[in-house]
């Protein structure tokens, strides 16, 4: 069995992540006096089972959980973690209901049923309820419509750490899903420029933990810039393979296919 320090790590006060070994999707804890606020538990299931035994064995009580965006790997949970509130935007929300069946289909075939079940069960609020935050933490959601409907950022003053979601990496291009999201994910950078100004950590939803938020969504813009400009981008995360998929998709977004 993975042991705490194996499965989370420190990031800020009292703001652990854990990483997957699958395209590098991170779950941020937040822990405050023997309780704990999840944000995007996941990826697989074994990584699931490894996160809720290490908190379990540090004593520490689940107290909510919050997903990012209606996306099937951001809308996992794991009975071990407890039945206890899980919130979303109430975009992401009306999303994991009415998109439930293509969302199971993006599971693995052999996703365990009970998962399958608790996969993208959040009640959607504009807020996250005190009594499902640890003390400790000031949470300000961050909603705009970059990436998906509903996308929702998390700003931590406290800790200056900006949960990002699916945005913000340093491993994964912009990822737009039609020309009608391209101008909602500029306004999204326009939305998070503020809190990346001032940001001490960031926390992508897949890619590394970084102190560079700014330069992240300066290199955001920039790509999508050279995007609309030219249809081509120097970007190095272009060259990575798991990314020649979604360089092409944005190529045709931008009619330079």
């Amino acid at each position: 069995m993975q042991s705490f320090g194996e499965v989370l790590h420190d990031v800020a006060p009292r703001a652990l992540v854990a990483t997957s070994r699958r395209m590098l999707m991170n779950t941020t804890v937040l822990v405050g006096d023997g309780e704990a606020l999840l944000v995007d538990p996941g990826w697989l299931p074994d990584e699931l089972d490894a996160l809720a035994s290490a908190l379990a064995a540090e004593g520490l009580s689940v107290i909510g959980g919050f997903a990012t965006h209606a996306h099937h790997d951001h809308l996992l949970w794991h009975p071990g973690l407890g039945a206890v509130p899980r919130y979303a935007s109430p975009r992401t929300a009306e999303l994991a209901v009415s998109e439930r069946s293509t969302l199971v289909k993006c599971l693995d075939a052999d996703f365990p049923a009970d998962l399958v079940e608790l996969m993208g069960r959040v009640t959607g609020a504009d807020e996250i309820p005190e009594s499902s935050v640890p003390e400790g933490f000031e949470i300000e959601p961050i909603v705009h419509d970059g990436h998906a409907p509903g996308h929702t950022a998390l700003w931590l003053p406290r800790q200056r750490l900006l949960i990002a979601g699916d945005m913000l990496s340093d491993t994964e291009l912009p990822l737009p899903f039609s020309p009608d999201d391209l101008d909602s994910y500029v306004q999204a950078l326009d939305r998070l420029a503020p809190y990346a100004d001032i940001a001490e950590v960031v926390v992508p939803g897949h890619g590394h933990v970084g102190r560079d938020a700014r330069a992240r969504l300066d290199a955001d813009r920039r790509y999508i810039d050279d995007m609309l400009r030219t249809g081509a981008s120097d970007d190095p995360r272009v060259a990575s393979p798991d990314m020649a998929d979604e360089y092409e998709h944005m190529q045709r977004l931008v009619g330079h296919d």
